[in-house]
C-alpha cells in the first residue's frame, strides 16, 4: 500500500474510534435534594458490545429517566433500571425490564466502580442471560461475582454519590425509603463530558451486608 493511501486509512480509522468513544452522564436526584448529582460512566465496547449497544439505545430513548434506585447495600452495591420503579407500588420492583434479555458477555471483573448487568439466578436462568435494562455498580471489589455476570462499563466519576446512596435508610427489600431517581441519563462524546464536580459530603451507613447475603 502506498504511503499516502496508508496514511488516509489510518486517519479514517482513528477518526472512527474518536467518533465511537462515547460515555454516559447520569444525573441523580436524591429525595428532594437540589441540585442533582452527576455520575459519569465509560463503556467496555470490545468486551461487551451487545450490552453497551443496548444500554446506549435505551438511554437515547430516555428509558432510564425517572427510574429509581431500588436496591442498595451500604458501601457495596447500588442497583437501578427497573421500569416498575416508576410506580408507587413497590411489591414487584426488581422483576421488571424492557421486554428482552441479552446473551452473556462475561469477560471483565467486578472491580471498584464496575457497571454490570443484573440477571435472574442460575436456577431460573442457567444460560446467564442479562436483564435488558437493570444494572448495578460495585462500590467495592466483588470477586465472588466474577465469571457470573456481564460487566460492561465502569464509573469515571461520581462514585462518592453512589456510595452515599448506598448508605440511605431502606425497607425490608433493601429499597431506599426516600425516592432516589435518575433525573436523566445521556450518551455523549467523551470530549463533551463535563469536568468532575466537587465531592459532596458523605453519609453514614445504618448497616452493612456482606456479599454472600446479596446474590443468593
Amino acid at each position: 500500500m502506498k504511503p499516502i493511501a496508508l496514511t488516509l486509512v489510518l486517519f479514517l480509522f482513528s477518526s472512527t474510534l474518536l467518533i465511537a468513544d462515547e460515555v454516559a452522564l447520569m444525573r441523580i436526584r436524591i429525595g428532594k435534594e437540589k441540585p442533582s448529582r452527576a455520575v459519569a460512566l465509560e463503556f467496555f465496547e470490545a468486551e461487551a458490545p451487545l450490552h453497551v449497544s443496548n444500554f446506549k439505545r435505551l438511554a437515547r430513548k430516555r428509558f432510564y429517566n425517572g427510574l429509581a434506585f431500588h436496591r442498595v447495600f451500604p458501601h457495596l452495591l447500588v442497583q437501578v433500571g427497573d421500569p416498575l420503579s416508576e410506580r408507587k407500588d413497590r411489591s414487584k420492583v426488581g422483576t421488571g425490564g424492557p421486554g428482552h434479555t441479552l446473551p452473556p458477555e462475561i469477560r471483565r471483573k467486578h472491580t471498584v466502580g464496575a457497571v454490570a448487568a443484573a440477571r435472574l439466578p442460575d436456577k431460573l436462568n442457567p444460560s446467564r442471560h442479562s436483564n435488558g435494562s437493570q444494572f448495578y455498580v460495585c462500590l467495592a471489589p466483588m470477586p465472588n461475582l466474577d465469571g457470573q455476570y456481564t460487566v460492561f462499563g465502569r464509573v469515571l466519576y461520581g462514585l462518592e454519590t453512589l456510595d452515599l446512596i448506598s448508605a440511605r435508610p431502606v425497607d425490608s427489600n433493601d429499597y431506599p425509603v426516600d425516592r432516589i431517581e435518575v433525573k436523566s441519563l445521556k450518551i455523549l462524546p467523551r470530549e463533551q463530558l463535563p469536568s468532575p464536580p466537587a465531592v459532596a459530603p458523605g453519609g453514614t451507613a445504618p448497616r452493612v451486608k456482606r456479599w454472600w447475603q446479596i446474590f443468593g
